[in-house]
């Protein structure tokens, strides 16, 4: 287990993936006030999710926010700041084989079927994915087998009766590429022959974004409870470091001053160019709606026993923050 900080030795043990909203945090851009980040570099990010849950391995974490959402249900010794730095549309997550399932024209086709998802069932996209698929397309998603490839960051998490592991030895592609799945969550798009379930899946995300104002959170920030303990202001500073990198971020963003732009800069544009506002925001309050949203799914779909309250979530000293 790594060495981890306290408050007083000023550094924190952080972990989190460079990207736009906090790459000025990782140059030292921005510095926040009296102390500093450590970051641990972890090249595959979901591998930080399970060792944060697991063996609390860090002062700072990114997360996962359904992986959060059940692990705090679950007892987790750590708690949210509301900096949510992954967002995204999960309407292009949902795969299928058109050779292999003809009859599989539309989402409502998949009732009956067996559908993959990668890795575990509290995976946030696989949770986004199904509200897209029940809202907006009317799917009854118990009448579904969902196969996992993994299994949960939460070990004391027990799925609901229609999901399953898949066989030993299996891969989804595989398993898609063969027609034993219907459709994959997360997986299979590489496959020769497969096709996104739900076709222009860009497009039907901002129309949803439009109409509804669905826009979904992927991933969070979390402290160690122990810290927040000893400094309770220590939210709130770290809410502050990540919005200061997240603004100047926005504001190359809206300059157009990225240089060689991946998919999700030019998603982020294209959601700023939609709304006119800030395609990150931070803080409970303008997010209340999307993690209600979240909950309301996720105790629908048998990943929570019931919906917490926000401020039970987030640390005290950042319920009133928006960044």
């Amino acid at each position: 287990m790594a060495d981890t900080a306290r408050p007083g030795d000023r550094r924190l043990l952080a972990v989190t993936r460079t990207q736009g909203d906090n790459e000025a945090l990782k140059t030292g851009e921005v510095k926040p006030a009296g102390w500093s980040f450590a970051f641990e570099e972890v090249p595959v990010l979901v591998h930080a999710f399970r060792r944060m849950v697991r063996g609390l391995e860090f002062d700072v974490s990114e997360m996962a926010l359904t992986t959060y959402l059940v692990a705090k249900e679950h007892g987790a010794r750590f708690t949210a700041v509301p900096a949510f730095l992954v967002r995204g549309f999960h309407h292009g997550a949902i795969h299928h084989n058109p050779a292999r399932w003809p009859g599989i024209r539309n989402p409502k086709d998949l009732e009956g079927h067996r559908v993959g998802v990668s890795r575990g069932y509290t995976v946030t996209t696989g949770v986004w994915a199904r509200a897209v698929l029940q809202e907006e397309y009317g799917v009854d998603l118990s009448t579904i087998t969902w196969v996992l490839s993994g299994d949960e960051h939460v070990e004391s998490y027990e799925p609901p009766a229609n999901v399953e592991r898949m066989p030993a030895g299996a891969t989804l592609e595989g398993m898609l590429e063969d027609g034993e799945l219907a459709a994959c969550i997360g997986a299979g798009a590489d496959v020769p022959g497969v096709v996104p379930l739900i076709p222009d899946a860009e497009s039907a995300g901002c129309a949803a974004l439009q109409t509804r104002g669905f826009y979904p959170i992927n991933h969070l920030v979390v402290v160690k409870d122990e810290l927040l303990r000893e400094r309770p202001e220590l939210g709130a500073e770290v809410f502050d470091a990540f919005a200061r990198a997240k603004r100047l971020y926005v504001d190359r963003l809206r300059a157009g001053a990225i240089e060689n732009p991946t998919a999700t800069d030019r998603m982020y544009a294209r959601v700023m160019e939609t709304t006119g506002e800030d395609p990150l925001p931070y803080g409970i309050a303008p997010n209340r709606a999307v993690l209600e949203t979240l909950m309301r799914h996720a105790v629908d779909q048998r990943i929570l026993r019931r919906p917490a309250a926000l401020e039970d979530l987030f640390a005290k000293s950042t319920l009133e923050l928006t960044g």
